[in-house]
């Protein structure tokens, strides 16, 4: 048997860093966070609010007036937060949060011409997380499914 071989009493002729643990990596960059994680309070009028107006605005149409309020739910009358918005042609619409969390249950209410909502529709009830995103398209999809955006 050579002298390099290894035997249990002889340990092989490796340089000691190879017989350490391997080296550490570098540590892992922590990722930002997401923007639902941001309090209700915030969330809603610094990203909700101009993210809704900025694709609304898209279909071509004024710029709508979108406002962040805790007020009576339209049709029950319980307190929640919503997003009060208004089109052109007083169209009104309402996007409401039981709690101040984006995901707390939420209902949507719309109303045409002055008059007064008088359906409160479940909404996004399907969904496991609920994202920026979501939220703007699925509102914008629910406007423009009443022919309230462009060109319909």
């Amino acid at each position: 048997m050579s002298d390099s071989a290894a035997t249990p009493d002889k340990p092989t002729d490796q340089p000691q860093a190879a017989k350490e643990a391997p080296a550490k990596a570098a540590p892992a960059k922590a990722k930002p966070p997401k923007p639902e994680d941001k309090p209700f309070a915030e969330f809603v009028p610094q990203l909700l609010i101009p993210a809704l107006a900025k694709e609304i605005e898209s279909y071509g149409g004024p710029a709508p007036a979108l406002e962040l309020e805790q007020a009576a739910m339209p049709v029950v009358g319980e307190t929640c937060w919503q997003i009060r918005g208004e089109l052109p042609g007083d169209r009104r619409f309402w996007l409401c949060f039981t709690k101040d969390n984006i995901q707390a249950p939420k209902t949507f209410a719309i109303a045409e011409s002055g008059a007064p909502p008088s359906l409160l529709e479940s909404f996004l009830i399907d969904e496991k997380r609920i994202t920026l995103a979501l939220l703007v398209s699925r509102t914008v999809q629910r406007l423009n499914g009443q022919k309230w955006l462009g060109p319909n």
